[in-house]
């Protein structure tokens, strides 16, 4: 089953053909650091991360940039307001959210420009636009002519009279036309400004991508493959990038494929500091399993718009929980797993999930029920499960690492005592009055454990039972395998 898309450009789902026989060239637009970086730019982020990964898996030669507009007005403005200069602010926020995406297992872009390390491209660029008619110098800056664009709007599928009918001038514009937007921003007092033909300045956020992406994925002018970032990126910034780089292309279009993420809610509400549903990604990190929020994620489709709750986060990281305790168990079986074939079967489901949209949410569905459904295989069927299993949690990027080796849940909580007397109070014989003045958490749950495998045997179901529902009120799992019983906290 070929690979099947969906394309913002022709708004429909087709057939990924990469324009370069084996190679896929991919601009997605980066961060702006002029604030701590949110859930939602994460939620970006690590989709282009997993279509980077599926892309590679089915042996693609693939080149991702990354930008990071590092100078822009929301940048001066934070610069202003804090007393330091943009260069200051936007790495302080920028340190922060490329330790985040370590953290999410987000890999490094193969390429990560900077925009003002791009000048003289983009004031390359903005001179071939005014040359060619499309873009003009006014008062305060240079401006892109939008009536010169007959395709403009196509990608956002808005109408251009509507568009020009809606829009209105700032104080202190000078463009011609409401919808034009500035290529070059002449230098106002105390602002970062570098030299043009037409005056110190800075240049405006589009022409940014249009000037890295046309020199790192396509000098020649052909178009490259796919150009992605998040709903909210259609218009204006998409749309004007097209406007800016089509009419300078040998053959257009300037992205074979457009790509959008869907939005990221909170409670059912747009992100704000004015709602008070804003929280830092390094915040969210502090409290929540990294891998819970990639997996979290994984389990809404890409183009969806997804509401972020403790609940839901809760929920994912009951499923991590899963994954790992079945990773252990096979590990457990398997010993030292080197070389060997895959499963076909766990990769046939997981490949046409993946080639239908990318089907996350059936991909991980996938690797859950298979983890399930293999964590009591032995020998050389747990050594094979074993290698599927970790391949397809890599090809997710939730790639086992130490966490996965050992069970953190077996690190008692300080009140679980407490838990355990309050939930044996009522529970007499057997020896269950001694475990009340016991001092060793860990002991006095193996030894309930104990109790309750002596009630098996006896076929005294009821009595296990009871066992079982009295570590269950103190958030205690019982696992009970072929092997005998385990167990975790459960909360």
């Amino acid at each position: 089953m070929p690979l099947r898309l969906y394309n913002t450009r022709t708004r429909s789902v087709e057939e990924f053909r990469p324009l370069r026989e084996g190679e896929v060239r991919i601009y997605v637009c980066g961060l702006t650091p002029s604030a701590e970086p949110h859930l939602g730019h994460a939620r970006s982020f690590l989709f282009f991360d997993l279509l980077r990964r599926y892309l590679r898996h089915r042996g693609y030669r693939v080149r991702y940039v990354q930008n990071v507009t590092d100078v822009d007005d929301r940048s001066i403005e934070a610069a202003r307001a804090s007393g330091e200069t943009y260069d200051v602010v936007v790495a302080r926020h920028y340190a922060s959210f490329k330790a985040a995406m370590r953290a999410l297992g987000v890999r490094e872009p193969d390429a990560e420009p900077y925009a003002t390390h791009f000048i003289p491209q983009i004031v390359e660029m903005i001179a071939l636009l005014v040359e060619r008619g499309h873009a003009y110098v006014a008062a305060d800056g240079v401006y892109y002519s939008v009536a010169t664009f007959a395709r403009y709007g196509r990608l956002s599928n808005r109408n251009i009279d509507e568009l020009r009918a809606g829009a209105r001038v700032e104080v202190g514009e000078h463009k011609r036309d409401p919808l034009d937007f500035a290529l070059w921003k002449f230098a106002k007092p105390g602002e970062p400004h570098w030299p043009s033909p037409w005056g110190e300045g800075r240049p405006g956020w589009h022409i940014e991508c249009s000037a890295m992406s046309r020199a790192l994925l396509d000098p020649e002018g052909e178009g490259f493959d796919i150009h992605g970032g998040g709903a909210d990126l259609i218009f204006p910034h998409h749309e004007n990038e097209i406007a800016q780089s089509e009419p300078l292309m040998r053959r257009p279009p300037m992205a074979n494929l457009w790509m959008h993420g869907g939005l990221l809610l909170f409670d059912n509400r747009k992100m704000s500091k004015s709602l008070g549903n804003f929280e830092p990604l390094s915040s969210v990190l502090e409290r929540a399993d990294p891998q819970a929020i990639r997996l979290l994620f994984l389990q809404t489709g890409y183009r969806k718009v997804m509401n972020f709750t403790d609940e839901a986060l809760d929920a994912a990281q009951t499923t991590l929980r899963s994954l790992r305790t079945a990773y252990r168990r096979l590990r457990e079986r398997a010993g030292p797993v080197a070389g060997g074939s895959d499963d076909p079967a766990l990769f046939e489901r997981i490949e046409a999930a993946l080639d239908d949209d990318m089907n996350t949410a059936v991909a991980l569905a996938a690797v859950v029920d298979y983890a399930a459904t293999h964590a009591g295989a032995h020998g050389d069927e747990a050594v094979r499960a074993l290698r599927s299993l970790t391949r397809a949690l890599d090809l997710l990027g939730l790639t086992p690492d130490a966490r996965w080796e050992s069970d953190e849940r077996r690190v008692p909580p300080p009140d679980l005592l407490d838990r355990l007397r309050a939930a044996l109070s009522d529970l007499r014989g057997d020896g269950l009055e001694s475990l009340l003045h016991g001092d060793d958490p860990e002991g006095v749950v193996g030894r309930i454990l104990e109790l309750r495998a002596q009630a098996r045997r006896r076929k005294d179901y009821a009595t296990s039972d009871r066992l079982r529902a009295a570590l269950s009120s103190a958030g205690i799992e019982v696992h009970d395998t072929g092997d005998g019983s385990t167990w975790t906290i459960a909360r």
